[in-house]
């Protein structure tokens, strides 16, 4: 399963700095959504049984990290990307991915991996089930 635009947007939060509350994670993007406490939590719950999260407790609160791996799934993302919308066969070459904000140089070699892969293309390792 692929995350939609707003399950992405929690999981790069979470890839950043995990485990996180509940709270923490609605603070953190409480003004890009304009959402309620409720709405945010809502979400995670759903989240969760999709399977993309994991629920733990910390003390009374409830944490929340990602069950997905930040390289596999940005891989699939791109690989979606490459054949749904510009219709390529081919990998995405990574220089794409050179001045992201997200990935460290280690990630852009594994990103490189992932996407030069054969078997990535039917194994999605970052997938959900």
């Amino acid at each position: 399963m692929k995350p939609n635009s707003t399950e992405l947007t929690i999981l790069k939060l979470l890839w950043q700095s995990q485990p996180r509350t509940g709270k923490g994670i609605h603070d953190a993007l409480s003004k890009r959504f304009g959402w309620g406490y409720s709405s945010t939590r809502k979400t995670l719950e759903r989240m969760s049984a999709k399977g993309l999260l994991s629920e733990g407790m910390q003390g009374n609160k409830k944490i929340y990290s990602a069950k997905l791996e930040k390289m596999p799934t940005l891989a699939l993302l791109a690989q979606d990307f490459a054949k749904q919308i510009m219709e390529l066969d081919s990998p995405l070459p990574v220089a794409m991915f050179a001045d992201s904000k997200i990935m460290s140089s280690e990630e852009l070699a594994e990103l490189e991996l992932l996407l030069s892969s054969p078997s990535n293309k039917d194994n999605h390792k970052g997938e959900a089930n």
